[in-house]
């Protein structure tokens, strides 16, 4: 086990240089840069452009944005592996702070939202295969087609006006109004704590519901396998029956999404982040893909991307865990 996870390690390190060069290609597709994008924008507000035009060029040259692309790249590539993430454009900061200020509840909400989807989507699906065309199996069912078709942030929207409405509660942001900028207290921290629910709940609902439909087919496959048949004929519990050997082959499909769930809790709630006025790395992926602002958006990009392998990596792992069958050993 421990050489297998050395060797992932060695591949994720090769795995992230070759993104790292599929996202300097992604970035710098549209045609220009952030300097060409803000000169744009004085011509059209009415400012005179060759005022700032010896300004735009030195900045231009400050980062490299006159070089070739592929020195662009080896620049750029290099102050990555150095920590130094270089400037937003838009926010006028260094991307490294940014990304610190806004990964930690990124990290908490993605956490947080991944282990209600399992810990609500897994025993309900077992409970609609084991009780097959109950009153229960229809009434999950249709919550899961529900949560399937209703796009996330039409729900946001709904629960918002719902709160508003119904209890004067405004739950968009993390925090209420007389705590937004004040410092950093317990009381601050509960109230960040009350705002939480709405965002999970909102961002896991899809994912809870895709997982509720995938662990009912897959466990209702394998109740119909002869071993399991076998095993109820020799006077083995039900209970026993299901969860010793049937409940852990089915979890093998949910368990391997680990690897794209997470980083698409991520990247995939960037509107329902917005709606909610959600402090997270998505409305940053968004503004800076909006505004060319190609340090962020590649920053940003590659921490997605660190999601997705390291996602994979535990994915394995827990593989390994539930089904004993897989073993990573060489025969």
């Amino acid at each position: 086990m421990a050489s297998y996870i050395l060797r992932r390690l060695a591949y994720m390190v090769i795995l992230l240089v070759a993104l790292s060069v599929v996202v300097f290609i992604v970035i710098q597709l549209p045609p220009g840069d952030m300097m060409t994008v803000m000169l744009a924008r004085m011509e059209a507000g009415g400012a005179d452009a060759s005022l700032g035009g010896e300004e735009i060029s030195a900045m231009q040259e400050q980062y490299g944005l006159h070089l070739p692309a592929h020195m662009q790249y080896l620049r750029w590539f290099g102050n990555l592996l150095r920590g130094n993430l270089g400037p937003s454009f838009v926010y006028g900061r260094p991307v490294t702070l940014l990304l610190l200020e806004r990964l930690p509840l990124t990290v908490l909400i993605s956490g947080i939202t991944l282990l209600f989807a399992y810990a609500v989507a897994i025993p309900i699906g077992i409970y609609s295969a084991t009780h097959q065309y109950s009153l229960g199996d229809y009434g999950f069912t249709v919550v899961g087609f529900v949560g399937l078709a209703t796009p996330n942030f039409l729900l946001a929207l709904i629960l918002m006006y719902l709160l508003l409405t119904l209890f004067g509660v405004s739950p968009g942001g993390l925090y209420s109004a007389e705590f937004d900028h004040a410092p950093w207290s317990f009381a601050k921290f509960l109230n960040g704590l009350g705002h939480l629910p709405l965002p999970i709940i909102v961002i896991g609902m899809a994912g809870t519901a895709a997982i509720i439909r995938v662990m009912r087919g897959t466990l209702l496959d394998e109740l119909r396998k002869q071993y399991v048949i076998t095993a109820r004929a020799k006077g083995v519990s039900e209970a026993t029956l299901t969860f010793k050997y049937p409940v852990r082959v089915a979890l093998n499909p949910i368990i391997s999404t680990v690897g794209w769930l997470l980083p698409e809790i991520v990247s995939g709630s960037t509107i329902v982040a917005i709606v909610l006025s959600l402090p997270t790395v998505a409305p940053l992926l968004f503004d800076a893909l909006l505004q060319e602002d190609m340090f962020l958006a590649g920053s940003t990009l590659m921490v997605l991307a660190a999601l997705t392998i390291v996602g994979t990596l535990i994915s394995d792992l827990l593989l390994v865990i539930t089904d004993p069958r897989i073993r990573f050993e060489r025969v």
